[in-house]
């Protein structure tokens, strides 16, 4: 009797399928065993390219950011403003489009080094506006981190664009926080108009960026 043979798996392959069942079942749920599953093989298939989960999601992050810049735009003469700004724009937008994505992008680890052009121009973008290297590095650093801070947040209320988890009603907060007004008040900026709160808050920080080190 003829066995059946398990389908040759690639990396990108394992990639491509942890990250559409990403959106299914969101981080909690993504084990290497559902994934398995998904993959029509058993869970020690995938050990081959990967040894633990954290080792997937470090490949699931870099391919995330492989498709982000591919899509990125930015002409060749932009400002260090304008390369903060368009980075952070081109990240959350990356983000929203998986479910747990900043999760996911939240302390992994590059595995390939597509991320170092852009990097590069953006440091040489800063450091020839003035910045120590040392500057330009926590500039960058503090805006990405902004963007991902700000994402997990926005993504605790809207784990996809359109859908909202139950207890972020804003109207029946503001009544149980009657007693606070100014605290309730602010559940109209905090817990909706994410949009708009993402641009002010980069804006913010780049502002901030420009005051603290005088360039």
């Amino acid at each position: 009797m003829a066995t059946r043979r398990s389908p040759k798996l690639d990396k990108k392959q394992v990639v491509e399928t942890a990250l559409r069942l990403l959106n299914e079942v969101g981080l909690d749920g993504l084990t290497l065993r559902a994934i398995a599953k998904e993959l029509n093989v058993q869970a020690p298939a995938l050990y081959w390219h990967f040894k633990n989960k954290q080792a997937l999601l470090d490949e699931m992050a870099t391919e995330m950011y492989r498709r982000m810049a591919a899509g990125a735009q930015l002409p060749p003469g932009a400002t260090w403003q304008e390369r903060l700004l368009s980075a952070q724009r081109d990240l959350r937008r990356a983000l929203l489009g998986y479910r747990d994505g900043a999760k996911v992008f939240s302390g992994s680890r590059f595995t390939g080094t597509e991320h170092a052009a852009a990097m590069e121009t953006t440091l040489r973008a800063c450091v020839e506006a003035g910045f120590e290297l040392s500057q330009a590095v926590r500039a960058m650093t503090t805006a990405f981190l902004f963007t991902l801070g700000h994402v997990t947040e926005e993504q605790g209320v809207q784990p996809l664009p359109g859908e909202r988890r139950e207890g972020f009603d804003v109207e029946e907060r503001a009544a149980r926080m009657a007693g606070f007004p100014l605290a309730a008040a602010a559940g109209a900026d905090l817990f909706q108009g994410f949009e708009e709160g993402f641009e002010e808050g980069v804006r913010l920080v780049i502002a901030g960026i420009e005051a603290r080190y005088g360039v």
